[in-house]
């Protein structure tokens, strides 16, 4: 027994000894301390000792035990310590490197000129409104005096989520909603995302964004809007820009116009980018119909007021002289760092 329990401390000092990670250290553990190992197979052979020999075979067991126990603990903190240093040296950080620029993002040139033509707005005391993207048929075309039989309704430029519920096409149906609520007078812009079955291309897109604005008010007349929109342009593209009026048609407005801006780029007198004309076409406008008054609950013979809408990406095209729509969403790094 004594020559057995020797033969185990030998083989335990070898195999600790050559043991180089820590799982082969466990292993180690196990098969000389584990339920099957070497020294619980003694243990369990010592009914075969003479009884007077048992407590100093039992002591030597004991010994042997506490000795591999002790040799393994010490190659174990040997083998941390020296992870330890090897997971330091790895992660060690020389302060004297450069540090890393961190790339910050910036707004949107749509948000530039959304922001902007916001002051432009607020400056002359209206408030900024917002309404649902997936509106009623009633607010996007019955109270805005479009008929069911209308072209704009055809379902080829409208999505339908069914029958009665669609994506606005515009957001007027936020001039509705806030008509509704009988609070006069009225000054607000509705700036938002809509949708139309359009094709993509350059000037298209089935997701863009307009800004429509709405005054109403006791003696309000169309120089007003004249004067409302003069002032906007000028504060947009510049004090030397001049606005003309062009006679349209708008369901909800009578009467109504269309607007264009003396070109900026070449202040009037023809380039390509006013195609020649030295006018750019910029947004529709008109006095509110009697009848959208009436839908809503305001006495047209009481009130009268204008509207006016602008599509966002129009705007940004002109101010900063984009050829493409499909720029603004495209998300091209090296054409969002240029604004």
């Amino acid at each position: 027994m004594k020559e057995r329990l020797q033969q185990i401390r030998e083989e335990a000092r070898k195999q600790i000894g050559e043991a180089g990670t820590l799982d082969a250290l466990n292993d180690v553990r196990v098969s000389f301390l584990g339920k099957k190992g070497a020294l619980t197979a003694v243990l369990k052979s010592m009914k075969e000792v003479a009884a007077e020999e048992r407590p100093r075979i039992g002591q030597l067991v004991n010994e042997t035990r506490e000795e591999i126990e002790r040799l393994m603990e010490d190659a174990k903190g040997k083998m941390e310590q020296a992870l330890r240093e090897k997971r330091l040296k790895a992660e060690v950080i020389d302060v004297t490197l450069p540090a890393k620029k961190n790339q910050l993002g910036h707004r949107h040139p749509n948000t530039i000129a959304l922001e902007e033509i916001e002051r432009i707005f607020i400056g002359m005391g209206y408030e900024v409104v917002e309404g649902p993207e997936v509106e009623k048929d009633y607010y996007n075309f019955e109270a805005l005096n479009i008929p069911a039989d209308h072209p704009a309704k055809d379902e080829q430029d409208t999505f339908y989520v069914n029958g009665d519920i669609l994506l606005r096409t515009q957001t007027s149906p936020v001039q509705v909603r806030v008509m509704e609520q009988g609070k006069l007078p009225i000054r607000m812009i509705a700036p938002g995302r809509v949708f139309r079955a359009d094709e993509v291309d350059a000037t298209h897109s089935p997701s863009f964004h307009q800004i429509e604005g709405l005054v109403v008010d006791k003696n309000i007349t169309f120089s007003d809007l004249k004067g409302t929109l003069a002032q906007f342009a000028k504060e947009l593209f510049g004090e030397e820009t001049k606005v003309k009026f062009r006679p349209h048609h708008f369901p909800f407005t009578e009467p109504s116009a269309e607007v264009d801006v003396s070109c900026f780029k070449c202040k009037g007198s023809g380039c390509r980018f006013c195609k020649g004309s030295g006018w750019i076409e910029i947004l529709g406008c008109g006095m509110v119909h009697p009848h959208v008054f009436e839908m809503c609950g305001i006495d047209p013979n009481e009130y009268t007021g204008f509207a006016f809408g602008i599509g966002l990406e129009r705007i940004s095209l002109l101010k900063y002289e984009i050829d493409d729509m499909r720029l603004l969403y495209e998300n091209d790094v090296r054409f969002l760092q240029q604004f």
